[in-house]
């Protein structure tokens, strides 16, 4: 598509979106949204599905976002609660009857929770155009950090993601945990759940903290990962059938960089 353009299409889930007990959105007929620039979708509802009696014109609407909007709305909840900006409307007359939100989990305001169909989905709306596929392998995979192997296994998984390397999640079993120390982050992905993170215990290493994670719980689409442990390839080096691979750059590279340098 031509840069600049937004693109959009129906989806037949059924969308939920609510704020504490309060359902703000509830659809049959949502549309996925794909702004510029921009490297997931939204979703954006019909007016009719959407409780406007909740929404006013933003008291101070932060215009030019999301492809140049400049209707926003504030969420005013019952109990006089305000979320500012929480939703809008996207110009131009083809999308002028619906209406965008916020997802809390992703930018810090917005709706809490959105569920397809009966099952809750997080950050942002899964890319039917993405694939994440995690195969069972017989392939030898050691991990090294600083010359030292931190996990050696024959028995991963390797998740195939669009767009990402692959990751290669190595049994629980197979790893040094005593070379680590568990940390409070937690993220959450829409493609596999929710992950707990490790660091390295000696930072002498020069890797950035909370460099291992895993799923304990992941979603059904991706059991196979369950309890393994991943690294980031792009800051440990990765042999796979005895071949050291490349360290990849990707949209992670950056901020594991800044995260292990030392702040000026």
């Amino acid at each position: 598509m031509p840069e600049g353009t937004i693109t959009w299409e129906p989806s037949a889930r059924r969308v939920r979106g609510t704020k504490g007990d309060t359902t703000v959105v509830d659809s049959r007929r949502p549309i996925l949204v794909w702004e510029p620039g921009q490297a997931v979708p939204l979703y954006a509802f019909p007016r009719e599905d959407v409780r406007t009696d909740l929404l006013r014109p933003a008291a101070a609407p932060e215009t030019g976002r999301h492809s140049g909007s400049e209707v926003f709305y504030d969420l005013v909840l019952e109990d006089g609660e305000t979320v500012a900006d929480a939703a809008w409307t996207f110009p131009g007359e083809e999308l002028a009857g619906y209406i965008a939100f916020e997802w809390f989990q992703r930018v810090g305001r917005g709706l809490d929770h959105w569920f397809e169909e009966e099952e809750e989905i997080f950050i942002h709306p899964r890319d039917p155009y993405k694939r994440v596929d995690a195969l069972l392998s017989s392939r030898h995979v050691q991990v090294e950090i600083g010359g030292v192997v931190v996990a050696d296994t024959r028995t991963p998984v390797l998740l195939f993601e669009t767009r990402l390397p692959t990751r290669y999640y190595i049994p629980r079993k197979d790893v040094r945990l005593d070379l680590f120390t568990p940390t409070e982050l937690r993220t959450g992905c829409p493609y596999k759940g929710t992950a707990e993170y490790w660091s390295l215990a000696d930072q002498g290493a020069e890797v950035p903290p909370n460099i291992a994670w895993s799923y304990p719980d992941p979603i059904p689409a991706a059991q196979a990962v369950r309890g393994h442990i991943a690294f980031y390839n792009e800051a440990v080096d990765i042999i796979v059938d005895g071949e050291r691979l490349e360290r990849p750059v990707t949209n992670f590279s950056s901020s594991l960089k800044a995260q292990r340098e030392p702040a000026r």
